[in-house]
């Protein structure tokens, strides 16, 4: 349509130029004109597009420019001199392009006649429909007319009372409503004081609402202010009964806050606000009992504690009040701990209970709220708990480090271990923490402490032993390390349940019982039950009771304890024997046979003579030993992390133990070379010796010595040397039997109460190191016993004079010619040795029990040197007949008939020894060579004379200078 009328305009203003003399005189007469002047030139499309599209552009514009006075002025801008050629020229293509244009024009007239039409006659529908509506206005205003003619004015007055009554009663009603909004504010302060925040809050929302539904009075601008201002007030008080649940845990009043916090909307900043206030409750209640403790030790000094840091205010907690003011601050930061342990245990609960009404209704968008509230509660409240922990060891961190606690007694030390502990102990449980704050801050500190602990510890124990008149000390029968109130913590563990048995105090226990009763010590430990069980809703773990098994009675009331007269001290005593196998109460078991002899009459009186044989021997330096033992496991127990170097300082008192035995009682003897030591038993002498003995030439200080070598001889400790008190040369004694077997039995006593402790020290120290405790037990433990032979062995010695017996057989003459029926005198003079031997025996039996193992080591190096007196001194024979070695073996069979009867040891030792010996006089050369390289135990004086005066009177120089040869190889094999 646009082009249409575009092109129209053009063909005006073409025409208007084109046709100076015609006017029309109606519009559609220039059409025809046109037309007929469009015969003038030919019907091509193709030149009226180009006609068209010559048109210069300023023929397109507005309607208000005139093409005449344009095509004027560009005759009047030409050439002065006017061609009539080019005018015409102008004229006829300004003609053509009328032409075009109108060819155009009309082809689109022609084009849109049909939706002219159409348009045409919507407008005439238009028309006729305009028609209708003026009808209908006409007639609806002569309606209202008659309506208005047919109402009254009291009709419409009675109906605006009507309204305006309406009006005035929800006005009244807003006025009432405006009237308890008003009052509500009285109310609200007396829910509070009751505590009922729920409530209170409840009314405020509600109040709330209801100002905002009536918004549009101007008092109720004022009310909305101010239940504003209420409802701030109530979260400030509601965040302070927020804070009081971190020291005091009370299940209902948190319930009512959390459902104060839950209508309020804010249950997520609830969560984050009781986390600050824990941090804050931590710290005020640590800061407060610190500081009532040093102002209360400071006197009236001037210092202003209050404004120091907590750190520095520890520094001024002086020793007496040390422990009471951690045992306080233990106590109160077990009370902050044990509120957040609830509160987690009061969401668990409330949690389930709300889980279990989401479920029934998942899709509601107030149950999905809810449990994102849950989960976000639920996580906050378990990563608070490394975070509470934190803090808590923090504080106490910082109060261990501020005194030294080199000064401390060991039971104090062992008190603040203990409490520290028990402190570790609750954050394990707590947040499943390993405190390494708390082991940092002390470890060091601890390792100081114990080791010049120690070092002054073994000094004394040198000190002891040195002094010690290894007398008796009288226990009861039962004893065991259990009853010393040092190992008290064990018999708490659960170890009172059940104690070493009777059969493992005494002398006769054997290995494997001791190794069952230990075992079974070890099954009974129950697992001890957590502290937020045992004290969550009443006590607390720091507070300081007296245990009923605190006191200690381990002393008898005489020399020997009266078992059936003795009131037991355990619930459990096992002194009846039942359990214990027939074999173990019988005198002696023949470990070939597994038969018992016949008891003789001498054994009798000997057993009679015992009269405490089952009471466990030890000295008063055993004790001390022992309660040593306790201390380091206490503090073991309490401080893990120095364990194994505590391990290490309790096997070093042993160590020094068994080796001022060892130097004391077996190394007094000179004329035995053959001391009765294993192998394991050196090994472990050679050790002690080496890394614990302080050599005497190195006693005296030397300033020129290294640093390091300097810091070896504090962990050393000098050669013990033993009391002059102690003697070990009477005859009569024995040579110090009783101080021997209270030695040595005592050694074994310590050996088996630290072989009791082995389980308990394996679950304190570290796995790695678990090789050096198992490897300890093996070559020292073990070894205790095996002291006995060296010992013992010294009695046996000097107790019988061998020296003596050799003199009288180097007198008897073995080349006889006649068959003897009566057996040598020196026989009846070692027969009658022995017997006195066994007398005294007896006697010192009476003051001190001998064990059977102790009676049996003696018995057995005495038969031992005896038969090797024997071989010694037929080894001595110049010459010798056939009928001197009857006469030998005749002396032999006699010692052997009577020694049966002064001693029960079963069989004897070293019988093959003289036997084999006497038998060897028969032999051949040859077979005398096979015999000599096969028993090497013979030295080499035996065999010289065995070959001299045996085979050597029966073969030639030759053989025998053979067999002399090989008795040199085999001594020079030896060395």
């Amino acid at each position: 349509m646009k082009k249409l009328k575009s092109l129209v305009a053009l063909k005006d203003k073409l025409q208007q130029v084109g046709d100076d003399d015609r006017s029309p005189t109606s519009p559609d007469r220039p059409l025809y004109i046109y037309k007929e002047e469009e015969r003038e030139f030919p019907n091509d499309p193709l030149a009226d597009q180009e006609a068209i599209d010559s048109i210069q552009e300023v023929y397109y514009s507005d309607d208000s420019w005139d093409p005449s006075k344009h095509e004027l002025q560009k005759l009047k801008d030409g050439p002065e001199k006017l061609s009539l050629e080019d005018i015409d020229k102008d004229r006829n293509r300004l003609r053509r392009q009328l032409a075009a244009v109108s060819k155009k024009v009309s082809e689109l007239v022609l084009e849109n006649h049909p939706a002219y039409a159409l348009e045409l006659q919507r407008v005439m529908d238009l028309e006729s429909a305009l028609q209708g509506a003026n009808v209908i206005c006409i007639n609806g205003r002569r309606h209202l007319e008659i309506a208005k003619q047919g109402f009254t004015t009291a009709s419409l007055g009675l109906l605006a009372n009507q309204r305006k009554r309406s009006q005035l009663l929800g006005l009244m009603n807003s006025l009432r409503t405006i009237k308890t909004l008003q009052r509500t504010d009285v109310r609200l302060r007396e829910m509070l004081e009751e505590e009922d925040y729920p409530g209170a809050i409840q009314l405020c929302l509600e109040c709330q609402k209801a100002a905002s539904i009536f918004r549009h009075y101007s008092c109720i601008s004022d009310l909305s202010s101010k239940l504003q201002d209420t409802l701030e007030m109530i979260e400030e008080q509601l965040d302070v009964a927020l804070s009081k649940t971190c020291n005091s845990f009370d299940a209902a009043h948190y319930e009512k806050v959390q459902t104060a916090y839950r209508l309020l909307g804010k249950t997520q900043t609830a969560m984050d606000q009781l986390h600050m206030h824990y941090a804050s409750a931590i710290h005020n209640t640590a800061f407060q009992i610190v500081l009532g403790y040093v102002e209360l030790c400071s006197g009236t000094g001037d210092t202003n504690f209050q404004k120091m840091q907590y750190k520095d205010l520890c520094t001024h907690i002086i020793t007496e009040s040390y422990i009471p003011c951690l045992m306080d601050l233990c106590k109160a930061l077990w009370g902050v701990m044990n509120s957040y342990h609830k509160t987690m245990q009061w969401h668990e609960l409330h949690d389930s209970t709300n889980q279990e009404a989401a479920e029934a209704d998942a899709t509601s968008s107030i149950n999905i709220e809810a449990t994102f509230n849950q989960r976000y509660v639920k996580q906050k409240l378990e990563h608070g708990l490394a975070r509470i922990w934190q803090d808590v060891q923090q504080k106490v961190k910082l109060y261990l480090l501020g005194t030294d606690l080199s000064v401390f007694k060991i039971d104090d030390f062992l008190h603040v271990l203990d409490l520290v502990n028990k402190l570790m102990l609750i954050g394990e449980e707590f947040c499943n923490s390993k405190s390494e704050g708390l082991q940092d801050s002390i470890r060091k500190q601890s390792i100081n402490y114990f080791k010049n602990y120690h070092r002054s510890r073994m000094d004394e124990l040198r000190m002891f032993l040195e002094n010690e008149a290894w007398e008796l000390c009288p226990v009861k029968s039962n004893f065991t390390i259990l009853n010393l109130q040092e190992f008290k913590f064990l018999r708490r563990s659960g170890l009172v349940k059940m104690k070493l048995s009777s059969t493992m105090a005494s002398p006769q226990s054997s290995p494997a019982k001791l190794a069952e009763n230990r075992d079974r010590l070890t099954e009974t430990r129950d697992a001890p039950q957590g502290f937020f069980v045992r004290y969550g809703d009443h006590g607390n773990p720091f507070d300081v009771h007296q245990d009923e098994d605190d006191g200690e009675d381990v002393m008898a009331t005489n020399g020997y304890d009266d078992e059936e007269k003795e009131e037991n001290t355990y619930a459990d005593d096992d002194s009846d024997d039942s359990d214990v196998p027939e074999e173990l109460k019988q005198d002696f078991v023949d470990e070939k046979t597994g038969e018992a002899p016949v008891r003789r009459d001498s054994k009798k009186r000997y057993d009679k003579s015992r009269k405490f044989n089952n009471a466990p021997i030890l000295t008063n330096t055993t004790l001390n030993v022992l309660r040593l033992f306790g201390k380091y496991m206490q503090m073991m127990n309490v401080l893990k992390p120095i364990a194994f170097d505590v391990v290490i300082c309790m096997s070093q008192l042993f160590d020094y133990y068994l080796f001022s035995v060892y130097s004391f009682f077996a190394t007094d003897l000179d004329m035995v070379t053959d001391w009765g030591l294993s192998n394991k038993l050196k090994t472990t002498l050679k050790r002690i010796n080496d890394n614990l003995i302080l050599p005497e030439d190195s006693m005296m200080p030397n300033l020129q010595q290294p640093v390091q070598q300097v810091e070896e001889r504090k962990d050393k400790v000098p050669f013990p040397h033993v009391s002059p008190v102690v003697d070990l040369t009477g005859n009569q004694n024995l040579y110090g039997l009783a101080e021997r077997v209270v030695a040595t039995e005592s050694l074994v006593f310590l050996a088996e109460q630290f072989e009791f402790l082995q389980s308990q020290l394996e679950s304190v120290i570290p796995m790695a190191k678990k090789a050096f405790l198992q490897q300890f037990y093996s070559q020292t433990i073990n070894t205790a016993s095996e002291l006995r032979r060296p010992v013992y062995r010294v009695v046996a010695a000097k107790s019988v004079v061998y020296d003596h017996i050799l003199q009288l057989m180097a007198n008897v003459k073995w080349d006889i010619k006649d068959i003897m029926s009566q057996h040598s005198p020196y026989v009846d003079v070692l027969l009658r040795e022995l017997q006195v031997f066994s007398n005294k025996l007896d006697q010192v039996g009476r003051h001190v029990p001998i064990p059977q193992p102790v009676y049996n080591v003696l018995w057995e190096h005495c038969i031992r040197l005896a038969n090797r007196t024997f071989v010694e001194g037929f080894a001595s024979a110049k010459k010798c007949s056939n009928e001197g070695r009857a006469l030998m073996q005749l002396d032999f069979q006699q010692f052997l008939m009577k020694l049966e009867k002064l001693t029960d040891l079963r069989p004897i030792p070293d019988r093959e020894f003289v036997e084999v010996y006497v038998k060897a006089y028969y032999l051949t050369d040859a077979d005398m060579e096979r015999w000599i390289r096969d028993h090497r135990e013979y030295s080499t004086k035996q065999l010289t004379g065995l070959v001299m005066c045996g085979v050597g009177s029966h073969i030639n120089k030759k053989a025998r200078q053979r067999l002399l040869a090989t008795i040199e190889d085999m001594e020079k094999l030896k060395r």
